[in-house]
């Protein structure tokens, strides 16, 4: 399929995934995780609710909000360069890398969500990975895209400390998105 194709199929996608998940709520999710996970859930288009503009609130990103850009390319799954030449990594997940599988689908789903938008950053502990990248809580609208990734099954889950706010809420979106075989979940 030809890229341009690839994402309008996966923008209509998400269009109807937005439109038909209003109320509906992570069951399982909810029902395995640490208090404090609500605001998380809910800044998922699974989620059924509305995050704060400001970011989800303390119970969601409890760190300084560092500001709004726009992102002018969608590097892969789970990194985005921003306008003036930053580059972000999202905290808490991995996406697959250029030679696995599910790594366009996962690129692609990211570039649905963040590709030429404005986006709110969320810092946590950390200001950058060892590569020089920002490493932040990314927000489009309302969707906080680091949950949307797992929740959707496109990123797993993990654990780099000391940047770990939203770790166990991320495992229970990563263990829901298993168990509906979602994203590089299927097979």
């Amino acid at each position: 399929m030809m890229p341009s194709l690839t994402r309008l199929l996966l923008a209509a996608w998400l269009a109807l995934l937005l439109a038909g998940s209003v109320g509906w709520r992570h069951s399982s999710a909810q029902e395995n995780s640490p208090p404090g996970c609500e605001a998380v859930f809910a800044a998922t288009t699974r989620g059924g609710a509305a995050a704060s503009r400001r970011g989800g609130g303390l119970s969601c990103s409890p760190r300084v909000n560092s500001g709004e850009s726009r992102v002018v390319r969608v590097i892969d799954g789970d990194t985005v360069e921003l306008a003036g030449g930053d580059r972000v990594r999202y905290i808490g997940i991995d996406t697959p890398e250029r030679n696995e599988p599910s790594y366009d689908r996962a690129t692609d789903f990211n570039a649905v969500l963040v590709a030429d938008r404005g986006v709110r950053l969320i810092k946590d502990v950390s200001e950058t990975d060892r590569f020089d990248r920002l490493l932040r809580y990314v927000y489009a609208d309302d969707i906080l895209v680091n949950a949307e990734l797992v929740s959707e099954g496109w990123a797993r889950a993990v654990r780099f400390k000391p940047d770990v706010a939203h770790a166990e809420c991320y495992a229970a979106l990563e263990r829901e998105a298993r168990e509906a075989k979602r994203g590089i979940w299927a097979n």
